[in-house]
């Protein structure tokens, strides 16, 4: 479905967002737009923040268009590639944002939850991967950002699915790195406190940013901006950038 179209060109590059409707996906959907990108914008249960963000995007004067699908289905990253192609003709960029945080300490470990937090977060972009990368080719080139995070080298005992979902993540991103060189770009952005979860106290926030060097938190223009960069640095693959106020070195 075409939810905001402007007159343009065919021949702009058009980028594939997935958890574009809110937060940080829709801040990378507006940089990217800003830096004249057409956007498909994947959402999965937030239908009516995917239509504000398509909005902002045609407000850049880039086209924008929706797909929808929730990740933990091993089918939907086929079908949503299909869709976009469909709707878009082209992909040139992905960028493999959405996922899901939770905790899961031992005591608590339950196999569906696991099974679903590496759908979404593991498998799911590198399928993903797999649909995209033949046209890219084809096209000539493209690039692929992951949303990793610069947690997943500090383990904790309270998340024992998200923190092995992104720590394979990294290993995913280099290793697709070397697999679809030379054609196609692959790296990675490692949020530290991009946003906060809602339901995090007053407290638990201030606790966290005095761990963080900067002594703030992030915000999802910061990673928007990471993405971009990465997006237009064509001599840089294979590479996860911590944007984490220097919280992984302090």
């Amino acid at each position: 479905m075409v939810t905001a179209t402007v007159t343009t060109t065919l021949d702009k590059p058009v980028a594939l967002i997935t958890g574009a409707g809110r937060r940080v996906g829709r801040a990378v959907a507006v940089e990217l737009a800003r830096a004249g990108h057409d956007i498909v914008i994947h959402y999965n249960h937030s239908a009516d923040d995917a239509e504000r963000t398509a909005e902002m995007v045609s407000d850049h004067g880039r086209r924008a268009w929706l797909v929808g699908g929730g990740l933990q289905n091993p089918q939907t990253p086929a079908r949503i590639v299909a869709e976009a192609f469909e709707q878009a003709g082209r992909i040139d960029v992905l960028i493999n944002n959405a996922s899901v945080f939770g905790k899961m300490p031992l005591e608590e470990f339950d196999a569906k939850k696991w099974h679903d937090t590496m759908q979404i977060n593991l498998a799911a972009p590198i399928q993903l991967c797999q649909q995209v990368a033949p046209a890219m080719r084809a096209q000539g080139g493209g690039c692929i950002v992951n949303f990793c995070d610069a947690r997943s080298h500090r383990p904790s005992k309270h998340y024992l699915a998200y923190g092995p979902s992104k720590a394979g993540l990294d290993y995913a991103t280099r290793a697709l790195a070397r697999a679809l060189a030379p054609e196609i770009r692959v790296n990675g952005v490692a949020p530290g406190i991009a946003v906060f979860p809602e339901d995090y106290s007053r407290e638990l926030r201030a606790k966290l940013v005095s761990e963080v060097p900067l002594r703030r938190e992030g915000t999802p223009e910061a990673m928007a901006g990471a993405v971009r960069f990465l997006v237009e640095a064509d001599y840089i693959t294979g590479q996860i950038i911590n944007v984490d106020g220097g919280w992984s070195v302090g």
